[in-house]
Parts: C-alpha cells; structure tokens; sequence
C-alpha cells in the first residue's frame, strides 16, 4: 500500500558565518538540527555582497565523510591534497569523499557579483570512513534536467521520472544511495517524487513557497519528511527547492569541528595524524 509522505517539521534556517568569514545560512548542524542520518550539514550560501564571501574556505583538513558542493550561482575554485583542482561553475556538482583524510580549499574565483549555492554534509559509515578520498566533479552541462508539468528538476543523483522518461543523475557509487534534486514549479505547477521508504528525505526551498505534502514552506526554511514512499510538492506562486533523500546508516556519530568518526577515540587519532602530517 503507498504511504505518502508528510512533514514532520519545518525548520527556519539560521544565519552563520564559517571559513573566513563566509556568511551563509544552516539549517542541518544547527542548535535545531545538530544531524539528520546521514545528513550532517546542510548550509545555503547567497549574496550579491563580495564582502559576505570573497575570504573564501581556506585550506582546511576532513576526515570520515563526504562534502558536496552544488554552485547555483557565481564561481568557486577547488584544490585539495590529493592534487585534484577546477573551477566549480553555476550548475556545477562536486561530490567529494574525505575518507581518510584530504586537505582542501573552497575560494571565490571572482570578485564582485552572486554567489550562490549549497554544502552538504553526508556521513560515511564506519566501513568506509578510512577509504582513499576521491572526488566527482561534474561539469554543468553533464548534470541532466527532467521536463515535468509546470516545471523542471536538475537530477544530481538519483532517478526522476521526468515527461520523456527516466533520467538519472550523474553521482555514483555512493553508500547511502543519495537523492539530490533541484526543482523549479512555475505558477501553479505540481510534482510527485518517489523516494524510498525508510530512507530520510527533507526539502529546503531557496526560492518562493512551496506546499510540500499540504504543509505551507516559505524561502530558507527545511522541511523533514517522514517516512513514506513519495512527497507531493506545488506551489500556487512558482518556487524552487533541493530534495535530497538518503539510507540512514545507524552507528554511532563522533564529531569535533572536521572529522566525522564513530568513537572519541578515532577523533583523537583524526587530530594527531592531521597534526603530524599524516593524513
């Protein structure tokens, strides 16, 4: 029997800065929502004001997940340990998997004008927590919209059953078995997504308002979702929202700043390795 999906809580997020001095607002790792198995993070950077963001994201080290950087807007400059580097532009993807550890940096490659976009935060089980680090860095042009009524979804990973069929998203082979969305409703328009029941799903809309599963969600706020094997989403003014949806991994979370692990013990390994060098 389908079970549709309701919202359990809606969540305004809140203004942060982090880096340098970035401003951005966080609604996932806040004093409201410290986790969301497996959702660690989730902040929303957005400004026209070179001054909330041209300091930019440092070099700074990870270890025992994965961070995900969706650009809407503007461009950021990638470089990390492993000697990877690029530009993420708008519409840009990069799924990047700390594993055992990677120093990385995250600046502005402009000076004026938007920028806009996403960080998310996803556990890695104990499993996997100590794995090479790698990263996906997929261009614009490679990340497929689906045509739906009254609207588009941007597919990040993932499937959508789009007008003219299925359409998957680029990321792969990642342990949680992620959903990440991006849909626009114009005036008016309506959607249903599919989503795996046991699985935890939330909606954040970063544009108009939206009725998600008969709950009313304004600009900048989460909605959690309970379980369920779908959500119904439409708004009566045209709005826009990331969907993102993944299997909750159950262990035990261990967390100081950067590292992510299961146990106070593996911080305290996490911290001496990075301070003697050996990531």
């Amino acid at each position: 029997m389908a079970i549709a999906r309701t919202v359990s809580r809606v969540v305004k997020s809140q203004i942060a800065s982090d880096g340098a001095g970035v401003k951005l607002r966080r609604s996932i790792g806040s004093g409201d929502i410290s986790e969301l198995d497996p959702f660690l993070l989730l902040d929303n950077f957005g400004t026209e004001n070179p001054d909330d963001y041209i300091a930019g994201f440092p070099e700074h080290p990870h270890r025992g997940f994965e961070t995900v950087t969706y650009m809407i807007a503007g461009q950021m400059r990638h470089k990390d340990s492993t000697g990877a580097e690029g530009v993420l532009g708008p519409g840009s993807v990069q799924w990047m998997t700390a594993g055992r550890g990677i120093l990385h940096s995250e600046m502005p490659e402009q000076r004026e004008g938007e920028m806009s976009g996403f960080q998310l935060w996803v556990n890695l089980p104990a499993k996997d927590k100590l794995c090479t680090p790698r990263y996906q860095n997929i261009e614009p042009e490679d990340v497929p919209f689906a045509k739906i009524e009254n609207g588009e979804v941007r597919v990040l990973a993932g499937e959508v059953e789009g007008l003219k069929g299925l359409v998957r998203g680029p990321v792969t082979d990642v342990s949680v078995d992620p959903v990440y969305i991006d849909i626009t409703l114009q005036t008016g328009g309506s959607y249903r997504h599919s989503i795996k029941p046991g699985h935890t799903a939330f909606v954040y809309v970063f544009d108009g308002s939206v009725n998600v599963a008969g709950t009313t969600v304004g600009k900048h706020h989460l909605a959690i979702l309970r379980d369920g094997d779908s959500v119904q989403l439409s708004s009566s003014e045209g709005g826009r929202m990331i969907l993102v949806a993944g299997r909750p991994i159950g262990e035990p979370v261990a967390r100081y700043g950067p590292f992510v692990m299961n146990t106070f013990e593996e911080i305290q390994q996490a911290v001496e390795d990075f301070q003697t060098g050996n990531f």
